[in-house]
């Protein structure tokens, strides 16, 4: 085990944001330093090979936020963040493989406590870099403001547990969300019943990774969770996350509710994007929908939270104290958005509560 315990006081945000480099990897150390030192609010303070070195650079450097690499020599990533997070809490970026095998861990990086991850870089394609830095650096920085919490066990309800009766024929609930969202969305449906109202979701993912989180959602969730896929219809006990890289809309054939995906251009620098998908629920379903934005960096569905009260919709903005980033839900409530501004843990009853009219 490697012991990384001291204080788990919280530390103010420091400007500049001081990062520790862990990579097995000289080149993408190398690379990474010179990337996020391009930015005048971040210093690299250090670098490390494997998880015992860095060990004892968090104590002697006391970085603010730590980048990791998931596969690296005496102990692997996912194993060090969970002693991390278990003994001494900090912001940790992960640094993943684009691959299946990639998607799958970087997932249970998050689960671990683990703020967010990019992909690692290409180093074969200078023109990306560019690109690249800017995602990097604006991820530490948001890292940084994160809500850190130590790691606790997890409990998955079982399906059959806890059931609550709850029929319905017509209501659309919606879920949107960014950094911090994998595991915000995971507790959102482990606390719904089996015959929820169907349920649509858009988070910030790649196209390499949403299959494997709706894999994973599915496991820990009584309702039937899948990526959605074009065309396909909205049923009672069945959530349907957008894939990664495309647009979610949801329509209306006759009486019944559909998905539909589309490749459009980029909306606030994403796809799929939630305010696509509110926006699309707040034309079809007006007040027979229920919203929800959790935790995320930027204001990608805020606007289009606000067409959904609008329209006569229930709507939700996840508290500040409960947010790994209060960016976009933020973004909600101070365009007064958010009928209700609730913790994480209330927001499945109120999704769940009956509209009021």
């Amino acid at each position: 085990m490697v012991n990384v315990s001291g204080s788990n006081a919280p530390r103010p945000v420091r400007v500049p944001v001081r990062v520790l480099v862990v990579d097995d990897s000289a080149l993408v150390r190398k690379l990474m330093t010179e990337l996020l030192a391009g930015d005048p609010d971040i210093e690299v303070v250090g670098a490390a090979a494997d998880p015992f070195i860095a060990r004892d650079k968090i104590k002697q450097l006391a970085p603010d936020v730590l980048t990791l690499d998931v596969e690296m020599p005496r102990m692997d990533g996912l194993t060090f963040l969970q002693n991390l997070m278990r003994l001494r809490p900090m912001p940790v970026v992960m640094v993943s493989s684009l691959t299946e095998l990639g998607a799958a861990v970087t997932l249970d990086a998050l689960s671990l406590g683990a703020v967010d991850f990019v992909a690692k870089p290409k180093l074969d394609v200078a023109r990306g870099l560019a690109e690249y830095a800017d995602l990097l650096r604006e991820k530490v920085k948001q890292a940084a403001r994160a809500n850190v919490m130590p790691l606790s066990p997890r409990q998955t309800p079982p399906r059959s547990a806890g059931f609550r009766h709850y029929r319905t024929t017509d209501r659309l609930l919606a879920i949107g969300a960014s950094t911090g969202g994998t595991e915000a969305i995971r507790h959102v449906l482990a606390a719904m019943p089996a015959d929820a109202p169907a349920i649509v979701i858009a988070q910030h993912i790649p196209a390499a990774f949403s299959g494997k989180l709706a894999e994973r959602l599915d496991r820990h969730s009584r309702m039937t969770v899948v990526e959605a896929a074009d065309g396909q219809q909205l049923l009672a006990g069945h959530a349907y996350l957008a894939p990664g890289g495309r647009h979610l809309r949801v329509q209306r054939n006759g009486a019944r509710w559909q998905c539909r995906l589309d490749d459009d251009e980029l909306v606030r620098g994403h796809r799929p994007s939630v305010d696509v998908l509110f926006e699309s629920l707040a034309k079809q379903a007006g007040d027979n929908a229920s919203a929800a934005l959790l935790t995320g960096m930027g204001d990608d569905g805020a606007r289009g939270l606000l067409a959904l009260q609008a329209a006569g919709a229930s709507t939700i903005a996840q508290d500040r104290a409960s947010s790994v980033i209060w960016g976009m839900p933020g973004a909600a409530v101070a365009l007064g958005a958010a009928q209700q501004v609730l913790s994480l843990e209330c927001v499945a009853d109120a999704l769940l509560a009956p509209p009021s009219r």
